[in-house]
């Protein structure tokens, strides 16, 4: 049964307040840096960070309390404002990249074991709305498959 989801962005107001000088997950303000290109995607807009434009390198936990299984990790943001990803479909950073890791979260925001795997960039959405097939999963996250790092949170609608 194919399912309908969407590929959920970091929030504009957290984005903000890290641009502004918030605390990141490790308790510092967040690193100001220049991306080289490729390999730098913003959580916010889901697009690479093009090159020469300024970025915040920082630590970010993508859930909502400290526990064994919130997972912290570094994450890019475009230093500059930029349009918050709501669109339907792929989000360019998940085109973009070869492959992807998606895991399956439960209610109680752990991992859900036995949802995670990686996946080619055609067969992500595919995999994302198979996470669904568990009913313990209420969420789920796409990282990167070669370094663990939180990309974008995977939700159903």
């Amino acid at each position: 049964m194919s399912r309908k989801i969407r590929f959920v962005a970091l929030p504009t107001d957290a984005v903000r307040a890290l641009r502004s000088g918030a605390a990141d997950a490790n308790g510092m303000p967040a690193e100001r840096n220049v991306s080289g290109g490729g390999g730098n995607p913003c959580r916010h807009c889901l697009n690479e960070i093009p090159q020469g434009a300024g970025m915040l390198v920082l630590a970010y936990r993508p859930f909502p309390a400290p526990q064994p299984y919130a997972e912290i990790g570094p994450i890019f943001l475009c230093a500059e404002e930029c349009p918050h990803w709501e669109a339907a479909g792929l989000p360019p950073v998940l085109d973009n990249r070869p492959r992807h890791l998606i895991k399956g979260y439960g209610a109680d925001d752990r991992i859900v074991y036995g949802t995670g795997r990686i996946v080619a960039a055609e067969d992500i959405l595919d995999r994302a709305a198979a996470l669904f097939d568990d009913p313990r999963v209420r969420y789920g996250h796409v990282r990167s498959a070669t370094n663990n790092c939180y990309t974008c949170r995977i939700e159903l609608g």
